[in-house]
């Protein structure tokens, strides 16, 4: 196993456990989650839509195949958590809630990147044509 694919796992991995049992916890409905959703200002009701999607979303990146399920699972995951550590900075949360919900977005974001080429798209960033005519090559 090379280290490309070691980083994907580890990253990919810490980032499905933690967004799955943030989850499975919002729909459980523990109390501590629906007392940081009362303080955040959020109705109780909102954890059953946000915990089924982080369950959902997990299954995707973890699935073989399917990538555009994946690019909108990332997607989602990364707006709910730059969502979240926006809405812990201002209600004035301890700064561990921003910082962690941050970092878990900035995770989902190098999971998508470190992706193997059978769960992506295709290329993200297409290489530079040089089969451009000399007087745009020029201009360049």
């Amino acid at each position: 196993m090379n280290a490309h694919r070691i980083a994907y796992w580890a990253t990919t991995g810490f980032l499905a456990f933690n967004i799955l049992s943030g989850g499975l916890a919002e729909l459980a409905q523990r109390n501590d989650n629906a007392d940081g959703m009362v303080q955040l200002g959020y109705p109780i009701y909102f954890m059953l839509i946000l915990g089924a999607w982080k369950v959902l979303g997990t299954m995707a990146i973890l699935a073989p195949r399917l990538p555009r399920l994946k690019e909108w699972a990332y997607a989602g995951i990364v707006f709910n958590m730059t969502g979240a550590a926006v809405s812990h900075a201002v209600v004035g949360d301890a700064a561990w809630h921003v910082y962690y919900t941050g970092f878990l977005a900035v995770l989902a974001v190098a999971s998508w990147a470190l992706r193997p080429h059978s769960r992506t798209l295709g290329v993200v960033l297409p290489a530079r044509s040089t089969n451009r005519p000399a007087a745009a090559r020029a201009a360049a």
